[in-house]
């Protein structure tokens, strides 16, 4: 580091003596004449090399064209990253290699600022990885050494291990297997260093379910296997040799319980994080503006859509689409389909000057020592005292900081967690990395807020990668939540396909001074946190009062909640799925009708994968965007009601007002995404009064505020009809 700040120091100094690249003087304007020579010479996109020193104190020289890195170039970080490779208008793009202050280095392919392609990996320790990758993950076939000596070569998804591959430890034991999130899970063989052998069901690692244990001598334990002694079943076989019965539980203690992984090591900032300072020379900047920060992706800080960031992984099956104005799009029948205008991005950046920035800063800082708080590693089985509402911490955040809090430039606040190790231990269940966590929501990018607050008044905050959304709520929302936390954890616990919304922290911000304001958080996962566009949304209650967009069909963008009267389809799910999801609604049904809970609905969403339709010579918008960036694939595998590849069929309703159409047979190929949202609405005493109030007006089997068995009886019924077999 060192060695290189001397070079950049020599470097400068032989240009007219500029200050050094790490102060805070605009270095670029030093050599404003000489650069605007080069750039008067050079015609609109010409290609030349240039040096560049960036006001914020970044370097970099190379091919450039038209106010961007754009052929072979070099750029330096003032934090010691280094960038050197291929360039496209801004973006690295193409072969290059990244290295790191730490030592970490990444050499291979890149998209669009991202490890992208083929690429190898060395971390700081000395771990390597030789594979591909998708957007900044290990994806596909790979092989990681670690520097214990341990070997993994197989497939990945995501940066973890998923699908089958050979897991190799340093003392020569060695599995070979099915893997998943990173761990033994499927059918599986582990032959020790010793010569014995278990071949059979692994869970997490840990034998689990039907399999066969054998000695090296060719003793035999065959049956059930599971960490709780009470569930083993197992019969002993010994070998010709051998008379005495081994004790199964020690079999199980010495061989097969501690076959740990190497952890995967963390990238502190990737490729695709870093910014890239624009250079404006002064012949086409004014001198009050202050220069613009890009990532090497090529977003503008605050003022670029994210979809620009959000490179489409290519299928072998399916090609890239393109994108116009008013499309329309054809089913194998011919029948048009109106896809509304798709929106670049969801929301306002909250920058300096917004009236909830402080706000936003308080969130962050909050979340950061909450998350950021170290402690032992949370157990499944938690105490009842943990789900208790008392069960809560408050943390003060002086902005001169305090022993626990650091300094900021925010007022002073308070900072309110309820039920912290409820919540972290939620986290853990929905193997959500601490660190990941934090970076989305408290990292450099700012977060987005909805441009109107929704029917309840609450606020919605999107986080710049989509994975959260953050909402305010009310006390008795809160109140709900804490009531059934307990109930909610347990169904979790049990049923991995629910469709519930997942809830991953729950916080209180209170100002202090005169205002005494409180803002109460629930932080949730974004169901449509997906590279696929979104083309319509649905939020479905099964009630028809006040259920039909009051929005012209011209008005309707990709980012309408549509509601019961606007659904023109019914869905189709293959029998696997139907099946399931008709148990899993059952499930959560009879779960929110237990805990008094009404007013839900279930959120779809439809990405329309035959985008481009030769008949017509149309196609869907993307607005605007690269095409290039733009295919319709996605790494992520199904689940239910996660990037399931189905099929949807038109209705149609012969009476305005009724909730159930007639099928056409018209069936369009969609990705479909849905869950149950709104989980927070007690039957109270306002609902209670709606009901009567409205009772008077309408049909009282038509309204929305209606008693929770009700309710869950209407909701489930209208669900299951739109929702069928694909036969």
């Amino acid at each position: 580091m060192k060695a290189w700040e001397a070079t950049i120091r020599k470097t400068q100094q032989a240009k007219k003596q500029a200050s050094n690249i790490f102060g805070s003087a605009h270095v670029a304007h030093v050599d404003d004449e000489d650069t605007e020579q080069d750039e008067i010479l050079a015609a609109a996109g010409e290609v030349y090399h240039a040096e560049r020193y960036l006001s914020n104190g970044d370097y970099y020289t190379g091919h450039w064209s038209d106010n961007f890195p754009h052929g072979f170039g070099k750029y330096w970080w003032t934090d010691g990253c280094i960038y050197v490779g291929d360039w496209f208008k801004g973006k690295t793009m193409g072969r290059g290699t990244f290295s790191w202050p730490t030592g970490a280095a990444y050499e291979g392919e890149f998209k669009s600022g991202y490890m992208d392609g083929a690429g190898t990996y060395t971390g700081p320790n000395g771990d390597t990885y030789r594979g591909h990758w998708v957007m900044n993950l290990k994806h596909g076939h790979g092989v990681k050494e670690y520097t214990n000596g341990d070997v993994y070569d197989g497939e990945w998804c995501r940066g973890l291990q998923e699908g089958n591959g050979e897991y190799k430890w340093k003392d020569g034991s060695c599995y070979i297997g099915e893997w998943s999130n990173g761990t033994m899970c499927g059918k599986g063989k582990l032959v020790f260093f010793d010569g014995s052998v278990y071949e059979g069901e692994w869970d997490e690692g840990l034998p689990k379910g039907n399999g066969s244990f054998r000695f090296a001598n060719g003793c035999e334990y065959n049956g059930n296997w599971s960490k709780d002694p009470e569930e083993q079943n197992l019969a002993f076989s010994p070998c010709d040799d051998c008379d005495v019965e081994h004790d199964p539980q020690q079999v199980y203690d010495i061989y097969l319980k501690d076959n740990v992984v190497s952890a995967q090591d963390k990238v502190p900032i990737l490729p695709s994080q870093k910014k890239l300072a624009i250079w404006r020379s002064s012949k086409v900047t004014e001198p009050s503006v202050r220069p613009r920060r890009m990532s090497v992706d090529g977003r503008l800080d605050g003022n670029i859509d994210d979809d620009f960031n959000k490179m489409k992984m290519l299928d072998d099956n399916e090609r890239s689409m393109k994108c116009r104005d008013d499309a329309s799009l054809l089913s194998s029948e011919g029948s048009p389909i109106r896809i509304p205008k798709v929106v670049k991005q969801q929301g306002e950046n909250i920058s300096k000057g917004h009236k909830n920035y402080e706000l936003m800063l308080n969130l962050q800082l909050g979340i950061r020592h909450s998350v950021g708080r170290p402690g032992p590693m949370p157990s499944l089985d938690l105490k009842a005292s943990a789900f208790n509402p008392k069960e809560k911490v408050w943390t003060r955040f002086p902005p001169e900081g305090s022993k626990h809090t650091p300094p900021h430039q925010s007022c002073e606040f308070r900072w309110k967690d309820y039920c912290p190790l409820v919540f972290r231990t939620l986290r853990m269940l929905f193997k959500v990395d601490a660190a990941d966590y934090m970076l989305s929501i408290c990292g450099n990018d700012a977060l987005r807020e909805l441009s109107s607050p929704g029917k309840s008044g609450s606020f919605f905050y999107l986080t710049h990668d989509d994975r959260y959304m953050i909402k305010t709520i009310k006390k008795t929302e809160v109140k709900a939540i804490l009531r059934m936390l307990s109930a909610y954890y347990n169904h979790f616990r049990s049923f991995k396909h629910t469709l519930l919304t997942k809830f991953y922290g729950l916080h209180c911000v209170k100002l202090t001074g005169a205002a005494q304001k409180k803002v109460r958080f629930i932080i949730m996962g974004n169901l449509f946190c997906t590279n696929y566009i979104i083309h319509r949304r649905f939020d479905l209650k099964g009630s028809s009062l006040g259920r039909l967009t009051d929005k012209p069909e011209s008005e309707i963008q990709s980012t309408t909640i549509l509601k019961d009267l606007d659904l023109k389809f019914m869905f189709r799910l293959d029998k696997t799925w139907i099946q399931e999801f008709r148990r899993q609604i059952d499930r959560d049904c009879d779960f929110l009708e237990q805990e008094r809970i009404m007013d839900y609905s279930l959120l779809v969403g439809l990405h329309f994968k035959d985008t481009n339709v030769s008949e017509l010579g149309t196609s869907i918008d993307n607005g605007g965007a690269d095409d290039s960036t733009y295919h319709v694939s996605d790494p992520g595998g199904s689940k239910l009601g996660i990037n399931m590849h189905e099929r949807v069929e038109r209705m149609e309703r012969k009476i305005e007002t009724e909730l159930i159409g007639e099928p056409t047979g018209v069936c369009y190929d969609v990705v479909m995404f849905f869950g149950i949202i709104d989980i927070l609405q007690d039957y109270d005493i306002t609902k209670k009064l709606e009901h009567a109030y409205k009772s008077f007006q309408y049909d009282p089997t038509l309204i929305s505020a209606v008693d929770p068995r009700q309710y869950s009886r209407r909701f489930r019924d209208f669900i299951l009809k739109v929702f069928i077999e694909d036969v």
